[in-house]
């Protein structure tokens, strides 16, 4: 080695002060996008539009302005306008810059850190809207301020003129931001409308009075009938949508409610400010005849999926009220306990809001409200006026209360069959069904259990499966629709029994994700509709009593193949109709170019070195293969089941993690999610006919 070399590998090895990079404006957003709106995925991108939308809804909740309008506009543009104070753009003190250019270029740059500009606000990082210019290829901000028109543009965050242009006159006040993320940050860009509506929605019942309009403009002048859409108007390709909700959350909670039999007809309602916090408590609530609760809380308009002390203060007081409205009305005798928190929990819909000034957010992601003097205040205002209402509205009170006695009848019942459900697991050996082929691996990281549909199949995945880290448990019997059950009849299910058991986590009350066995949790059934049907029952079980699985990602669908097809020596599976036509046509093509090639030698020479064929095992049942893959003798066989499948082939196609193809469950939308399942799985007919009416012709391969 030459002395230059190693004097170079030195020098590279050195820890100096040239090795520290300081990274200065925005540079640090384009450098780690993640850190600031959490990745560069489909959510990621739409954070950028969250953060502008927030800045026009602060506005709005500082009792400035009330309209707000969203375009989505051809390119992957988006505008987005308020009619609020517009922001300032004369100098600013420290950067010696524009106000405007401050703002949009410097982090922690805003009028939410102090002063009085905003009491309350979402954006409390004061990183939004210069993020979003971090992030966008190109931004424009234009400004109705002081009787003018105000424009600045950015590429990529770096400012193209000094300062702010006067473009024009107006006699209006407000900011209206347009950008176009940047394709260098985000690998797909595509702005889905329906999200864009459920967020805007949200927004909606939690500001009283502000009146959104979204626009879908990315198609305007193309037919209508191209741009199908159940929920907006559409007009020559332009999709349009607006909110305004006078009732605020009592608005929510009859949308929540929608197609459900609700219990007390007048929903609970109140609205008032602690002037000790200067903080807004609004709660609503309504109970249904659902078997799950709903209970959503926000912080200044930011959905906090994992609670806090707003949540913690409401559900103490609701427990307290309700237990003393019983015993005082002798509804609840001296010896019978007390309702628990979880006896209140079925059929509750509950949307809870504060509007405070300093809130502390739990993590990046801002899940979580840790002010610690939330829950005292909301618990306050909650228990005076919840005391009120069921004093001044008894056959609202009487409802409610008949709901929670039926629901504390269950928690008992369902005690004393999961208790049973224990022993007799106990009697079987380590509280393990009989039917659970185990796993040696007793770590839940590295573990999974198939659940199997059938005998048959589960008898071929115990002799494929890698005995090390995979367990199996067949399924037999009808499963129980928990959507249409209460919990007791849940944990005496012969076929979801086994089930809770081989989890370990309980169920319930005593369910604890940290007692988990397995963190990979796989259905495999058919691909068919009784297949289908299965997994539909599952997923319902699972979203309603273990959505923590299906948040933390471990719920998965094994993707079985549908065909196997077979030209000489080579074997390919295949999963759709679609794949099994490309694979023929590709072996078709393949034989085309050689059949110059005509003697056997030849094309059994081929068969070994050309990777065109694709396999998938069947009965003798199966139908004449046509005559034209006949003559090329083209093997092409579909899997009525699993149990067709020898345990070689299910192991090389469904179980192998180096070949299998799965589906990871996830829910993105909750409220969404939920209302799909009461549709779909629920006791009311009509909802579930018009979505059938409604989405028929779109059903494609219908196996009857």
């Amino acid at each position: 080695m030459s002395v230059e070399k190693e004097k170079k590998i030195k020098d590279d090895g050195e820890y100096t002060a040239k090795s520290i990079q300081v990274l200065e404006g925005l540079e640090p957003v384009r450098k780690r996008p993640g850190m600031y709106i959490g990745g560069t995925s489909t959510e990621g991108l739409h954070h950028l539009v969250w953060e502008v939308i927030n800045n026009s809804i602060d506005e709005a909740m500082a009792g400035y302005g009330k309209d707000i309008i969203i375009k989505l506009l051809p390119d992957n543009l988006v505008e987005i306008s308020d009619d609020g104070r517009g922001i300032p753009v004369e100098k600013h003190p420290q950067t010696k810059k524009s106000t405007l250019e401050t703002v949009l270029t410097v982090l922690h740059a805003g009028g939410k850190f102090g002063g009085n500009g905003y009491k309350i606000s979402g954006g409390l990082h004061g990183v939004g809207v210069s993020v979003v210019n971090a992030l966008s290829v190109w931004t424009c901000a234009q400004v109705r301020r002081d009787g003018k028109v105000y424009e600045m543009e950015f590429e990529r965050g770096v400012p193209k003129s000094k300062e702010p242009k006067v473009t024009g006159k107006s006699t209006k006040t407000g900011t209206t931001i347009s950008f176009q993320a940047d394709p260098q940050i985000f690998p797909e860009i595509k702005y889905s409308w329906e999200k864009i509506l459920g967020y805007v929605r949200h927004q909606a019942f939690l500001t009283k009075g502000v009146n959104i309009k979204v626009y879908d403009e990315r198609e305007k002048g193309k037919p209508a009938s191209t741009r199908g859409d159940d929920h907006s108007s559409t007009r020559g390709g332009e999709r349009a949508y607006g909110f305004l909700f006078d009732g605020g959350l009592t608005s929510f909670i009859k949308f929540l409610n929608r197609g459900k039999e609700v219990k007390n007809e007048l929903p609970f309602y109140v609205e008032k400010k602690d002037d000790t916090t200067d903080t807004v408590v609004e709660i609503a609530l309504q109970y249904t005849d659902s078997y799950k609760e709903h209970v959503f809380s926000f912080a200044n308009n930011i959905f906090t999926p994992e609670g806090g002390m707003h949540e913690v203060g409401f559900r103490t007081a609701l427990t307290r009220v309700i237990n003393a409205y019983m015993r005082k009305n002798n509804i609840l005798k001296e010896k019978e306990e007390n309702f628990t928190a979880e006896d209140l929990q079925e059929g509750l819909t509950a949307v809870i809001s504060v509007k405070l000034r300093n809130p502390q957010f739990e993590g990046q992601t801002k899940a979580k409200l840790g002010n610690s003097e939330m829950r005292g205040v909301v618990s306050s205002v909650t228990a005076e006026a919840l005391a009120d209402y069921l004093e001044s509205h008894p056959n609202n009170a009487k409802a409610i209360i008949g709901k929670c006695l039926l629901t504390s009848k269950a928690r008992i019942a369902a005690r004393a069959a999961k208790d049973a459900v224990i022993r007799k697991g106990a009697l079987e050996g380590m509280t393990l069904p009989g039917k659970l082929a185990d796993c040696s691996s007793r770590n839940p990281a590295e573990t999974e259990l198939y659940i199997v549909e059938g005998d048959s199949a589960g008898g071929s995945a115990k002799q494929g499966r890698d005995r090390k880290f995979q367990a199996i448990l067949p399924l037999r019997g009808k499963l129980v629709n928990v959507e249409k059950t209460t919990l007791d009849k849940v944990v005496k299910s012969d076929t979801l029994k086994p089930i809770i058991i081989a989890l370990g986590a309980g169920i319930g009350e005593s369910f604890n994700i940290d007692k988990l066995r397995y963190h990979r949790i796989i259905i495999m059934a058919d691909a068919d509709v009784d297949g289908s049907h299965i997994r539909t029952l599952l997923l319902t079980f699972f979203y309603r009593y273990y959505e923590p699985l299906i948040r933390s990602g471990f719920i998965y669908i094994a993707q079985s193949p549908l065909y196997r097809i077979q030209k000489g020596k080579q074997v390919q599976y295949v999963f759709t109709e679609e794949e099994k036509n490309a694979a023929v046509a590709k072996i078709k093509e393949i034989l085309s170019k050689t059949k110059k090639c005509a003697a056997k030698e030849d094309l059994e020479a081929l068969d070994e070195t050309q990777d065109f064929a694709v396999v998938m095992e069947t009965d003798e049942d199966n139908a004449e293969q046509p005559s034209e893959e006949k003559a090329l003798s083209i093997n092409i066989q579909r899997y009525k089941g699993l149990g067709e499948m020898n345990p070689e082939q299910l192991w090389d196609t469904t179980m192998d993690p180096v070949n299998r193809l799965m589906l990871q469950v996830t829910v993105e939308d909750a409220e969404a999610a939920d209302k799909m399942f009461d549709v779909l799985m629920g006791s009311e007919v009509e909802p579930r006919r018009r979505f059938i009416q409604t989405h028929a012709k779109s059903v494609k391969n219908l196996d009857i």
